[in-house]
């Protein structure tokens, strides 16, 4: 990443907010250096769905007799996602995932919520299912958070039901 910033600056391109630098995490060696990667100053992560499973997995994913066997919601697939996602929130990276994933499997969309994603995109065709399971997804992580912040101030559901209006 610092060799390619150097070249666009020789060619007058300088990262700024109008000029993002954002790498792509399709192979699993980045996965495993998304920390140093993240510590180089990029300001977004675009998660090929489609080859980080494919490699992560060890499988052809065009080959018919085994794609559906082995997808983006294996274990191995969603964890390396997650990683990505934790670690780029971390330093204030923007992430979003591409591929088929979200599109083909809703639940997906959720998980991806729950990671902390900033972003997904999907087939125009699953555009507004995947609206109103990120909507809901997101309700339901800040309804989370909340029922974790009043634990821990010691605010119980009964207090807050009891509790009169003005």
């Amino acid at each position: 990443v610092i060799e390619i910033r150097k070249m666009m600056e020789e060619e007058g391109l300088h990262q700024s907010k109008d000029f993002k630098l954002w790498i792509m995490v399709e192979v699993p060696s980045t996965v495993f250096m998304i920390e140093e990667l993240c510590k180089t100053g990029i300001d977004g992560v675009s998660i090929g769905s489609n080859d980080l499973t494919q490699l992560i997995l060890g499988v052809d994913r065009d080959n018919a007799a085994i794609a559906s066997e082995f997808d983006e919601r294996s274990t191995a697939v969603l964890r390396a996602i997650q990683h990505v996602i934790s670690v780029c929130r971390r330093y204030g990276v923007t992430t979003s995932i591409c591929g088929q994933a979200p599109s083909v499997y809703p639940e997906i969309a959720e998980k991806l919520v729950e990671f902390g994603t900033t972003s997904i995109s999907v087939n125009p065709d699953a555009i507004e299912r995947t609206r109103k399971i990120v909507a809901a997804a997101e309700q339901k992580v800040l309804l989370e958070r909340t029922r974790k912040i009043a634990e821990k101030l010691g605010i119980l559901e009964e207090d807050v039901k009891h509790t009169p209006t003005h």
